[in-house]
């Protein structure tokens, strides 16, 4: 299989985007690697300059789903499995490999996500059910942290298995690997989202053409700034996507978040007790 990906910047660290080109280009298989930058003024390293690179500075901040379909497009004629990469992500030259098995393991797999662990080595809950209005509001502004945490155990599916190929309805877009015809027949990123909300229409969408899978043998680490819950201006951001979100795919009443969500659940137990 031919192998891209795709990074998008705005105004980061160099310290931070370094790392994660390292371990994209330190890859065990080779790796295509569009970067398209947003910031204002264009952001430097040598390694733009690599030959396995493509750098593109758009010059305006186009939004993270607009900027990740602008990179596919420039390495889609070479691409049968992309990678959608964050800029504060590391992880170890097996894991695209690894991830690139699931692919081959199934044709109808359409994306697959591996572990995901913060920088003191604890795992991030980044498996999780379609989400309801309740659980992305309460989770946000409930007071009560028992309450929190329950609504935390419906979203999140935790306890998972530690080996082969887990179904699971929504998974993080903070690295995601996608079946390049997939990812093409759907248009990517639906761009009317600026940030946020983004991945989660997206994996939905891959899910109606085949499975989304989790890969716990695949292990990255994953900085997880979390600005939303940090600057009140990525916060209404957030909610702005949330309610392009439920506006497209339904607020109360979505059969398909139902019947997906009670399939991971028969399938590896209640995870909301």
């Amino acid at each position: 299989m031919k192998i891209t990906a795709s990074l998008v910047l705005y105004r980061n660290s160099p310290a931070v985007y370094e790392e994660a080109i390292r371990s994209v280009l330190g890859a065990d298989t080779p790796v295509r690697l569009a970067i398209v930058d947003n910031s204002p003024a264009p952001l430097t390293s040598a390694l733009f300059d690599h030959p396995q690179i493509i750098y593109d500075h758009v010059g305006a901040n186009i939004g993270f789903g607009a900027g990740h379909n602008r990179a596919f497009a420039a390495v889609a004629a070479a691409s049968d499995a992309h990678f959608i990469v964050n800029p504060d992500v590391q992880f170890a030259p097996s894991v695209i490999r690894t991830l690139v098995n699931a692919f081959r393991a199934d044709t109808r797999v359409t994306a697959v996500m591996p572990a995901i662990y913060d920088q003191a080595g604890r795992q991030q809950h980044l498996c999780k059910a379609l989400p309801t209005p309740m659980q992305l509001i309460g989770r946000r502004f409930v007071p009560s942290s028992v309450l929190r945490e329950r609504l935390d155990r419906g979203y999140e599916f935790r306890d998972l298995p530690r080996d082969g190929l887990i179904d699971i309805p929504n998974l993080s877009g903070c690295f995601l690997g996608v079946r390049s015809a997939a990812f093409r027949s759907i248009g990517g990123f639906d761009e009317r989202y600026f940030m946020y909300m983004e991945d989660i229409d997206l994996v939905r969408r891959l899910g109606d053409r085949g499975r989304t899978i989790y890969v716990p043998a695949a292990k990255i680490t994953h900085a997880h700034a979390r600005g939303s819950y940090r600057l009140s201006r990525l916060m209404l951001t957030h909610i702005h996507s949330a309610v392009r979100y439920f506006n497209k795919f339904g607020w109360v009443v979505d059969p398909m978040r139902t019947t997906r969500n009670r399939a991971a659940r028969q399938r590896y137990g209640d995870f909301s007790a």
